[in-house]
């Protein structure tokens, strides 16, 4: 059996395929998901509105001075307000500011100034930070009316103040450990996709075996089936850890992703490999030929990233959706490795999410133990 392993080491480190599959293609997705999303990281800067000043005032210019402290405001000339809104039409941005003339006047009369929010209304989703700092702006402003009101009639600052006061109080608690970013997310999201590709190249390989005569050989030697199984199953473990250990290393040298528990994530990494590894034994056991293995593994790897809230977070499908993806492999590996990183799970956190992806392994190994005689007997046929 060690001659057999060592043998497959050899093999698949010499299969370019599957280099491709496990490695520079999930490094490629996490650097694009990178470049497009974490780029900005949390800076407020990201939050870009384009504005037209029609007024041209004290006033207005304070306003727009105040909108540029908490997101990037890019200034238009006032004669573009037409072309401005043709661009938006075509898509090229969500939002545009417009401070109307008579800002500072209506202002100053104490009535109310009015300012055009021209939106997109397909893009709701960039439209909501937008909206939530301009309303925090007009509190601003309508609390600094009332204690301007307050002080006039005699009030103290203090007691302006403490009469504006919020009743109520909101304290931030944190749930997660700091500085996390998108990155922390996306980088196991698409560590755990990729693993499951490793079921096209254990196909390939059994096929391959069929198609040389090895198989039919091994029929009369002393291998036992179950020896035969593990030979050719702790290779593809191996590549596995080693594809974990790769994309976990890149996310954390190039995007600073916090590992956490160490201990623990190794265990997920380990019960991981054992589970794509496990339910690929099963596959290349099932299937007709290499053709429907790669189908069924790009239904297995895709829909159980969709379902299993890799690509979306769980919380955001449909009730339904959600049910289902509890049943997936991909679910419970996301969401322990995200519980590690961002929550600061230990060993004792993330053994029940292990044992889940163990039991769908150990099922595959069950599979592939009784479909293999029937295989053997194909093979020498």
């Amino acid at each position: 059996m060690r001659a057999m392993i060592i043998k497959e080491l050899r093999l698949i480190r010499k299969d370019r395929r599957s280099f491709f599959f496990l490695l520079l293609m999930p490094i490629l997705f996490i650097a694009m998901f990178g470049t497009i999303f974490n780029s900005a990281g949390g800076d407020s800067s990201s939050v870009s509105i384009r504005t037209i000043d029609q007024d041209q005032s004290a006033a207005s210019q304070a306003f727009v001075k105040q909108m540029q402290g908490i997101m990037d405001v890019k200034l238009e000339s006032a004669s573009s307000l037409n072309d401005q809104v043709d661009k938006m039409k075509q898509g090229q941005f969500s939002a545009m500011l417009v401070i109307p003339a008579g800002f500072e006047k209506a202002m100053k009369e104490g009535s109310p100034a009015d300012i055009q929010l021209y939106q997109d209304p397909t893009a709701q989703t960039e439209l909501a930070p937008i909206q939530a700092i301009l309303s925090s702006i007009s509190s601003q402003y309508r609390e600094q009316k009332l204690t301007d009101v307050l002080l006039a009639k005699g009030d103290s600052k203090e007691q302006a103040e403490q009469a504006l006061a919020s009743p109520i109080q909101i304290k931030d608690v944190a749930t997660t450990s700091d500085h996390i970013s998108y990155m922390d997310s996306m980088v196991p999201s698409m560590t755990v996709m990729f693993v499951f590709y490793i079921m096209i190249t254990m196909a390939r390989r059994f096929f391959d075996e069929k198609k040389t005569g090895l198989l039919s050989r091994i029929r009369s030697t002393r291998v036992k089936p179950l020896q035969y199984l593990v030979g050719m199953w702790v290779p593809f473990i191996l590549t596995v850890i080693a594809q974990c250990v790769v994309l976990f290393a890149f996310g954390h040298f190039v995007y600073d992703v916090k590992l956490g528990d160490v201990a623990a994530l190794t265990l997920i990494v380990l019960s991981l490999s054992i589970c794509g590894t496990g339910i690929g034994l099963g596959l290349s056991f099932l299937v007709p030929g290499e053709g429907a293995a790669m189908v069924i593994t790009q239904v297995i790897a895709m829909g159980g990233a969709m379902l299993g809230g890799l690509w979306v977070p769980s919380y955001l499908l449909p009730q339904s959706v959600q049910t289902v993806g509890h049943f997936l492999p991909q679910y419970w590996a996301l969401h322990s490795l995200q519980n590690i990183i961002a929550h600061g799970a230990h060993l004792g956190d993330v053994a029940g999410p292990a044992l889940i992806l163990l039991t769908f392994g150990a099922a595959g190994l069950l599979v592939a133990f009784f479909r293999l005689p029937g295989f053997l007997r194909s093979a020498a046929n």
